[in-house]
Order: C-alpha cells, then structure tokens, then sequence
C-alpha cells in the first residue's frame, strides 16, 4: 500500500488545504512509492503561523543549554534509524544504498556539533569607552524557511536546519518535490526528541507554488535555499523586495587538477568519486577533469577503463555502484547534453548511452560518460548538467592549469592533485572556489564553512558562519558617566 504523507504543521501530519497530493516515485523502477500532500500559499501561511506561535510563546525564551540537550538528543534518535533512512532516501533518489549509509551516517555530526556551538556562543562587549558599557547581543531571527533539493535531502537539510534552531529560531522547510518523505521523517523524529510543535514544521509541494509563497511571505525573516543557479537567483530577487535574508548554495562546475607528480592511482580514483558519486547529481561534482600533458593519455584511459566498468544497478543492493538519476527530466537533461557535447566537436570516449539490459531498462539509468577533444568555449565546459558526464582537458603547465579552473562562472569547488606540497598550496591559493581539496574530493565536516564564489551562491553553510547568519545583533549602550548631561542647557559633550 502507498503510504499518504501530509505536512508537518505544529506537531501534526495534515493533508494540504486543497486536499491534493502528488505521487513520489522511485527512479529506479518508476513506481509510484508514495503520495505527498500539494501544499500552496494556503499551507505555508499556515505553517508560518504555527511557527511564529511556538516562537513567541516559548522558543524565542529557551537558553542555548537547553537547545543543545534537544539537539544531542536528536542526533542520538537520528543515529539509532540511520539504516532506516538511508533506505528511504535509496527509494526515493535512487543512490545505491552503500552512498546513503556513509551519508546518512554522517548526520547526527551536525546536530551534535551545533549543540555543542549553542551552549558555548558568547556575546561580546565593545570597546566604546570608558563611560559606557556597550554588550552586544546575538538573537534569533525568527521564522526562517529551508528550501532544499531533491539530491541530498536529509545532508543538505540537515546543514541548514541544525544551525537554524541552535541560534533559536522557528523553522519552515520546503523540500523538493522529487525527495519530500524524508523531510516529514526528519521532523517526526524531532518531536520524539523533545522539540515543541511548530518549532520545525514541514510543508511539501512545487517550488512555484510552496517554495515561491514560503519566498514571499512576510513574516519569513530568512530564505537559505540549495538550488540550480536561475532558481536561486529568482528566488532571492523575491526575498529581496521585501528585505529579507538569503543564503543561497547554488551551481557548480568543479575543476579537479591533475598534475603529472601526482599518485596517478589515486587522482584517477578521486576523479572518478569526484564525477560519478551520486551519478554526478552534485554541485561540486568533478565536471572538469584538467590533466597535466605529460600524463593525459594515461589517465585518460584509466579513468575510461574504470567509468566502463563501474556496476549500475538495484541501487538497494550493496554491490550496486551508481544507481539512476533522479527523474525523467535529469535525464533527459544528461542527454541533451550529450548531444550538445557531440554537436560540439567533442569526442565521446565513454558511455553517453542509457543500458538496454533489464531491469535497467526501467528506470532513469545512464551509463558514466566522459567527453575528450573539448574546448573551453564548448557549453559542456562552462554549464552545469547535473548528470553523470565529465570532460578531460589538457594544460600545458600550472598557469594554464589555473586559467582553465578559473574560466566558468561557477566557484563552489575545486581539487587538486599533487604530491609537491609547495604547489598544493600556492594553486589551492589562486583558485575561485570556495571549497577546495588537496589529494580529495566531496570531503565535508559540520564545521568546515561550506559555500561558493560567483554565481555558486551567497553565504555559507556549516561553521561558525552558518550560526552567526542566524542571528541578528542587538548593540547595547548603558551610559555609566554620572556627570549630569543636557545638551540644551549647554552640555558640550556628545560622545
């Protein structure tokens, strides 16, 4: 039987204002796997509502002693139903069971390490000067609205929300419509920790309908949304009419630098883990594979060698390596691509096909791909796809090699691969990205600043940054000058 789920509004699963829903699907075999209800401005309000009551009336006063208890205590829940959740998220997305377990595992990181951040935040006195004591307070925004993707789902949410409510604040969640059961889960699981309703409500729905209205609605104080480029951009264009604050992780277009000193094993593997993990549905995927000359050919063919034998498959069975992509419109997507790429000029060395072989042939598979005689004009260089297809391009040296990096408008990540620690450093330096890797790949930590440069984004996710975005200041002046003042009367002092 197909399992209904409704939002999570203050503690309870109800079914959407209109009474729709829309099916869920598993991308690996195309059936329908559950029902979720249609939310739209109705359902949001609502939401909002309830978030801002449970804020007012209690949530706002908490201290952040008592916050991270209830944190701790989610992420022990979260820990104990890890094997449940990645199975979920497996059906769902269809990443093989063997990624959503690492992943999945990973979680209760979070919510541990921002308990830890709220019961140890202090506030900060500023030298204003002798006559006055200036302490300047850090406090919740409010209600903030989480608008998260389809490819991470419970990771991504999990980075935005765990700082979110250690600093205070009230949470709306809108995930994607392609993944949105984990996300009711999830906050399930918070009212067993001991969370009170409406501190973390969750209203599933369409971006143009609940994502834009959760946009919009002036009682949101924040917007942090993890998303495609274009969406970002409309999105924050609506947030900022009515002043509100962004943060937004959105595309990418990794480079991954291979230099020819590097342990060419293991550049070959970390670019393969960099382009295919997740069927490349990632922001920081290895999209730009950029080899050293001396060395192009031999790991050019060892990463065609390896893309051919990587095993598609159940992606609920542990042997399986990539599973589908996510919906028909992905790959649809990865395919127009590929023929973008031919069209081009490009030179097809691996995959660029979906398997015919049952049961493959049901779902949203495509085979690991990897394009070679590409131009850094060519669009399967500079934009991103989101599929499972990567390009290999030579530099001549290490300011080509840069040159190259830096040429797209995207800087999320990047890596670099080198066993000359002098050049690690000095390249890492001149690279326009905001996270980059030396000797690895997709490395991620609760407290390590999260984000991108240029068109990837605007703020950061994970760390002190994300804590502190929060939270707005409040600057406390408290005169101690007992000299009578009236500046009226002829008082000359000001300041």
């Amino acid at each position: 039987m197909v399992r209904t789920y409704g939002h999570l509004i203050d503690g309870e699963q109800i079914a959407a204002a209109s009474g729709k829903t829309f099916p869920v699907e598993n991308p690996a075999t195309l059936e329908v796997v559950a029902e979720a209800a249609d939310g739209d401005a109705n359902d949001v309000a609502r939401a909002v509502e309830a978030s801002q009551t449970a804020f007012d009336r209690y949530w706002r006063r908490t201290t952040g002693r008592e916050r991270a208890a209830l944190l701790t205590r989610f992420a022990e829940i979260i820990a104990s139903r890890v094997d449940q959740l990645a199975q979920h998220e497996t059906i769902i997305t269809g990443r093989p069971i063997r990624e959503m377990r690492a992943q999945v595992g990973r979680i209760p990181d979070w919510y541990a390490y921002y308990a830890g951040i709220a019961q140890t935040a202090q506030e900060v006195v500023a030298p204003f000067g002798p006559q006055y004591l200036n302490y300047v307070q850090r406090l919740p925004l409010g209600v903030v609205g989480l608008i998260t993707p389809w490819n991470h789902p419970l990771l991504i949410l999990t980075k935005k929300l765990a700082p979110a409510l250690a600093a205070g604040n009230t949470v709306v969640v809108k995930p994607s419509e392609f993944a949105p059961t984990t996300a009711v889960e999830l906050a399930q699981l918070a009212l067993e920790a001991g969370f009170p309703p409406g501190v973390l409500n969750v209203v599933t729905g369409y971006g143009p309908s609940a994502g834009h209205a959760l946009a919009a609605h002036p009682g949101v104080a924040k917007i942090d949304l993890t998303g495609g480029t274009p969406t970002g951009k409309a999105v924050a264009s609506v947030v900022g009419g009515r002043l509100g604050k962004v943060t937004m992780e959105l595309g990418g277009k990794a480079p991954v630098l291979i230099f020819a000193d590097a342990d060419l094993d293991q550049a070959v593997a970390g670019a393969l883990f960099a382009a295919f993990i997740a069927a490349g549905q990632t922001c920081v995927q290895g999209a730009r594979i950029l080899v050293e000359k001396t060395v192009y050919d031999q790991v050019t063919d060892a990463l065609v060698s390896r893309a051919n034998a990587i095993r598609l498959g159940d992606p609920l069975d542990p042997a399986t390596q990539m599973g589908p992509l996510v919906s028909q419109r992905q790959l649809a997507r990865t395919e127009q691509y590929v023929q973008i790429g031919l069209a081009e000029g490009a030179r097809l060395v691996a995959g660029g096909y979906r398997p015919k072989e049952p049961p493959l042939d049901r779902g949203y598979y495509y085979r690991p791909t990897i394009f070679t005689d590409v131009k850094p004009h060519m669009r399967i260089f500079r934009e991103e796809i989101f599929g499972p297809v990567t390009c290999v391009v030579p530099f001549a040296d290490e300011e080509e090699a840069i040159r190259l990096a830096n040429d797209c408008e995207y800087g999320l990540g990047a890596a670099v691969w080198t066993q000359d620690v002098k050049r690690a450093h000095r390249v890492a330096q001149r690279l326009e990205a905001g996270v980059v890797w030396v000797n690895d790949h997709h490395r991620i930590d609760p407290s390590s600043p999260w984000g991108g440069w240029k068109a990837s984004g605007i703020g950061r996710e994970n760390g002190w940054d994300a804590y502190w975005d929060y939270t707005q200041t409040r600057s406390v002046i408290v005169n101690l000058d007992p000299t009578p003042f009236d500046w009226y009367a002829g008082s000359e002092r000001y300041s």
